[in-house]
């Protein structure tokens, strides 16, 4: 943190005041930015209260300069425009776990973050049925409790024989935001960006200024293409040599774009990286790219190709899917869901299905126990 403010000159001030004190409890702070937002101590915590202040802090930073654009390539992972209160919630967030910890990416990519669920669920007597469709929920083995990982959408799809009408229509009105287009590349270099350090980055930001980008993200939730996209690069190969062939670089990117759009950018990302990092063109071996609505299809959780599964507005960062005390329970006993829909949001944290699985053990087994002490207890006071 230290180091960043440094480098901000006179904003440096400010940003220090902002982070210091979250940095200083990240691990409450972090608690309680992930909880279900359900509990009112948790949301009056003093952790809760630095975290809040932080956020409106953040609005009257001096948004012009390097300050203001990082923390505005920041809010963009919000999906939402980046001057918005819930995109500022995301992006102080993150660049508050920036500081305490990094943002860290596995080796070997994501598929090791699968891996490791997968072995984990089996070591503990699950098993695992892939390429196993589910079109009905009552198509599936009778259960004590059932748990879809599945948005709105998929979720009356899926459960909309067994849910009631009033449930179905509140699920309807669940909105989603912008689509992404992905584009990943193989190529036979590293990056040359044009700035300093950019080469030891594990995720870019590349969106120009403040202005720009606010810009950009009102013509795309408005339904238009624009020239240079936000687009949000991670350069594994910048930590770590196992996602590529010797002598060649992965670099993956997305570009936001309007919901639903099957349109290729992929020359536009190119031309925003080549912005940033002149000769980027000719480096490119190869690429792969998935459209908003290919995105759709590969995961109906993202609808329109809106990989935060749902639109980040204020009402629904705490209201997601719908407005209720418990949002993962349905009318259906028994009947549970989470997913990027559900508190706390969108992010690889796995919070939704931890707040699920408490109330599916109390609810369905009688176990007030926190599933996370269950993994550890003795051998014999398992359940």
């Amino acid at each position: 943190m230290d180091r960043t403010a440094d480098g901000l000159g006179s904003a440096g001030r400010r940003w220090r005041r902002i982070f210091a004190p979250l940095t200083a409890r990240w691990p409450a702070v972090a608690a309680a930015a992930l909880s279900d937002l359900r509990d009112p101590a948790v949301l009056i915590s003093p952790a809760a209260t630095l975290l809040g202040a932080a956020v409106l802090e953040q609005r009257f930073l001096p948004q012009a300069g390097v300050a203001g654009a990082m923390l505005t390539g920041v809010n963009l992972h919000g999906v939402v425009r980046p001057d918005r209160l819930p995109a500022t919630a995301v992006g102080t967030t993150l660049a508050l776990l920036a500081h305490a910890v990094g943002w860290p990416l596995p080796r070997g990519g994501s598929q090791a973050i699968t891996d490791a669920m997968v072995a984990d669920i089996q070591a503990h007597g699950g098993t695992l049925m892939a390429d196993s469709p589910v079109h009905d929920i009552r198509d599936l083995p009778r259960a004590r409790a059932i748990v879809l990982n599945c948005g709105p959408t998929v979720l009356a799809r899926i459960a909309g024989t067994v849910l009631p009408r009033r449930y179905l229509r509140r699920l309807a009105r669940y909105q989603y935001g912008v689509g992404s287009c992905t584009v990943d590349f193989v190529l036979s270099g590293p990056v040359p960006w044009s700035a300093a350090g950019c080469d030891r980055a594990g995720t870019l930001h590349l969106a120009g200024t403040r202005a720009e980008a606010i810009a950009v993200q009102r013509a795309v939730a408005s339904g238009k293409h624009v020239p240079r996209p936000y687009v949000l690069v991670t350069q594994p190969s910048a930590v770590g040599d196992t996602r590529a062939p010797r002598g060649l670089q992965a670099l993956s990117a997305y570009a936001h774009v309007p919901r639903g759009s099957d349109t290729d950018v992929s020359e536009a990302v190119i031309g925003q990286i080549e912005r940033f990092a002149p000769g980027f063109r000719d480096l490119v071996v190869a690429r792969h790219v998935r459209t908003a609505a290919q995105v759709e299809s590969h995961n109906a959780n993202h609808v329109g190709g809106d990989i935060t599964s749902g639109l980040l507005s204020l009402h629904q960062l705490a209201f997601r899917p719908r407005l209720g005390v418990d949002p993962f329970t349905t009318p259906v006993p028994g009947l549970y869901h989470c997913s990027a829909a559900s508190p706390p949001g969108p992010g690889v944290h796995g919070m939704s299905g931890l707040h699920v699985a408490r109330r599916v053990l109390r609810d369905r087994f009688g176990i007030a126990a926190d599933p996370l002490t269950l993994l550890t207890a003795p051998k014999g006071q398992r359940t």
